[in-house]
């Protein structure tokens, strides 16, 4: 009797560890979502709060996966390059990655970037967006988020090829007044 109580005490404990652990890392978010909010600092260590953007403007959060390499420059001189399309269509852009604020500031210098670069060194946003490559890992997917005035997402694109992003989001950009969401 003893070992079946003992059992069921660690079986309760085990199940509460379980409970505990984040959702949101494993729920995908889908278009039409309340996109989760989140606090993050940018490479000049400046606060950026979703909530405070939602309403004001339409904002592109892109995950990806490392600072100043192939696939990641080519896809944030992209974005930099449709700057202006953007800014004219009230659209905010937003990098998100596991680098730390200066390897930030060095990607930001290096390719002359136009917009900001959180630095999400512990995976807390990723996880919130289920983006994280590995349960573990210290590296986010290439996944991009268009969050609407109303704080829904409009459009998702996950693909690890950066070309399929770029196009993917100037479309959904392009289409938004035709996109309404209750």
């Amino acid at each position: 009797m003893k070992t079946l109580h003992a059992l069921s005490y660690w079986l309760i404990a085990a199940a509460f560890a379980v409970s505990a652990t984040p959702l949101l890392a494993t729920v995908a978010l889908e278009e039409g979502n309340v996109a989760p909010l989140f606090t993050g600092h940018d490479q000049d260590g400046k606060k950026f709060n979703l909530k405070s953007e939602i309403g004001k403007q339409i904002v592109l959060l892109y995950f990806y996966p490392k600072d100043d390499t192939r696939g990641c420059t080519a896809e944030a001189c992209g974005l930099r390059d449709r700057m202006l399309d953007f800014k004219q269509r009230d659209v905010e852009v937003v990098g998100v990655s596991f680098d730390n604020a200066e390897s930030h500031q060095q990607f930001v210098f290096k390719y002359n970037l136009n917009f900001l670069l959180l630095a999400d060194t512990k995976g807390e946003i990723a996880d919130a967006y289920g983006v994280r490559a590995t349960p573990n890992g210290k590296m986010a997917r290439r996944v991009s988020f268009l969050i609407g005035l109303n704080g829904r997402i409009v459009h998702i694109t996950d693909s690890p090829d950066p070309a399929v992003h770029l196009r993917e989001m100037q479309e959904a950009i392009g289409h938004l007044e035709e996109k309404t969401w209750p």
